[in-house]
């Protein structure tokens, strides 16, 4: 079974750079998403959950340090702060709001990389924490891969386990279908034989007590689907 990629926001006006830093991510295995300015980075952090930000501080429309204060204000998502503007000043307020991380230009791709896994892994649970999501009657163990409704085990295969637990894992925010398709990029021919809403049909079938009138998948008509908050 190939995990669900870890989803990168990069916000990045130069575009040659952007390209460069996508492509290298993209290649160790992450699945990028780049954004040219602090407008084009709130439009996509509205739009869907990223697991890490990198953001570079000076950008044509504001500054990165007012969007990391921003971001700040409602959420604990990772950021790697990239900038030309490397000394100890910059640093420290970059870090002050909330950076997990800062790295200056010029960098080695290498050590971006290297900077974004230590990162990625001090926001993980430990080993030894089982991975359990709790919804109502539902379960969704992903140690064992194994959704389970009042204890019983549900038939999914992989690829629509691994759907569900990218909406879990965000409960409220809906996902339009390419976003769900962009984390769960890295399955084989599994993901392309049949359509997203086949799939969401299917667990469905398995977790829902009417399929026909969900209540625990709902679709958000003209935007993609959400995990509810509030579970039967």
């Amino acid at each position: 079974m190939n995990p669900v990629a870890a989803r990168v926001l990069l916000v990045e006006d130069d575009p040659d750079l952007a390209a460069m830093v996508a492509e290298y991510l993209g290649r160790a295995g992450f699945s990028m998403a780049v954004a040219p300015s602090v407008a084009a980075a709130r439009q996509s952090l509205a739009a869907e959950v990223f697991d890490m930000l990198v953001l570079d501080v000076m950008l044509p429309d504001g500054d990165g340090f007012d969007l990391c204060r921003e971001i700040r204000v409602d959420s604990s998502v990772p950021i790697l702060m990239l900038t030309a503007r490397g000394d100890a000043t910059d640093r420290i307020v970059g870090l002050e709001l909330g950076a997990d991380d800062y790295l200056p230009k010029p960098f080695e791709p290498r050590e971006l990389l290297a900077r974004l896994r230590a990162v990625l892994r001090r926001g993980r649970p430990q080993p030894s924490a089982r991975e359990l999501l709790r919804f109502g009657r539902l379960e969704i163990d992903r140690d064992a891969r194994e959704v389970r409704i009042d204890g019983e085990p549900r038939a999914l295969t992989g690829y629509q386990f691994d759907l569900l637990w990218v909406l879990a894992k965000s409960p409220g925010r809906v996902l339009s279908r390419d976003a769900l398709m962009e984390r769960l990029r890295g399955h084989d021919a599994e993901a392309f034989d049949r359509s997203l809403d086949v799939h969401v049909s299917r667990i469905r079938a398995a977790i829902e007590d009417d399929p026909k009138a969900p209540r625990r998948i709902l679709t958000v008509r003209g935007a993609g689907y959400v995990f509810a908050k509030i579970q039967p």
